[in-house]
């Protein structure tokens, strides 16, 4: 792309436009038009400003550096085409269906959480743990027990296993008390939100939710550039998200379920 566009001042000189057009249908399609009108513009109706032109005449007064013009024109034309055609690298992403309803799920145990352990009949052995960075968790009578990645009925039946050994079928509950989840679980938010955070994933959250806990986004945000990284089927996929037009617009097309372990990406604008 650059080298049919250092190319443009030659047909501009020598050439016509219709010339110069047939440049630009190896360009960005998107950007030829914005590239043709730009550097038409700038050619033959120079927006060199007129402090600028001042500068430029000689010390006689009575004529233009033509050197210096046609280099403050290229600086000028680049400072106008480059933040195009940079535009033009942008990538874009599938967009998601609004739509699509969530999967329900059974809430999994992380690191971080806090789990009630209660033993009937046995309030000596019942008592409030957290779990660990490890994700274990210990209590009377029960050492490194693993409790990360598993439902509280799951863990409910391994505490009984283990105290089966001391007690005559014991009956355990387990009740989480303070959430965080695996990273699996949690829905991680990152770049210009007002609060960057990871949370916690909750039934039928959607963006709108997510963008609500994070206070929402910063005045330097891309909103409409952000992203999903989603796990799929094993792999990591990337959907485009319309958060200017959720927040600003009010869209609620732009409001799309949450899946756990989400990352949402907010980009920085490049203006």
């Amino acid at each position: 792309m650059l080298q049919t566009f250092f190319q443009v001042p030659a047909l501009l000189k020598y050439g016509t436009m219709h010339s110069y057009i047939a440049v630009c249908g190896h360009m960005n399609t998107v950007l030829t038009g914005v590239l043709t009108y730009s550097i038409f513009i700038l050619h033959y109706r120079s927006i060199i400003p007129l402090r600028l032109r001042h500068f430029l005449i000689n010390k006689k007064g009575n004529s233009v550096n033509a050197l210096r013009i046609r280099t403050a024109t290229w600086f000028s034309c680049f400072a106008v085409v480059l933040p195009l055609l940079s535009l033009g690298g942008c990538k874009t992403y599938p967009s998601l269906n609004p739509d699509e309803k969530p999967i329900a799920h059974d809430y999994l145990i992380g690191p971080g959480d806090n789990v009630d352990i209660i033993v009937w009949r046995n309030p000596e052995v019942s008592m409030a743990v957290p779990v660990r960075p490890d994700g274990k968790i210990t209590t009377p009578l029960v050492e490194d027990l693993s409790a990360s990645g598993k439902t509280s009925t799951q863990l409910a039946r391994d505490v009984e296993e283990a105290l089966s050994k001391y007690i005559q079928q014991p009956v355990v509950t387990v009740v989480v008390t303070e959430f965080v989840g695996p990273y699996s679980e949690q829905i991680r938010v990152i770049g210009e939100a007002a609060e960057p955070q990871a949370l916690p994933y909750r039934e039928e959250m959607t963006l709108m939710d997510v963008l609500i806990a994070v206070g929402g986004i910063t005045d330097f945000a891309a909103g409409n550039r952000a992203r999903i990284v989603r796990n799929v089927d094993g792999k990591q996929h990337q959907f485009s998200v319309r958060l200017d037009d959720l927040i600003r617009d009010g869209d609620v097309t732009a409001n799309v379920p949450m899946k756990q372990g989400d990352i949402l990406v907010i980009p920085e604008s490049y203006f």
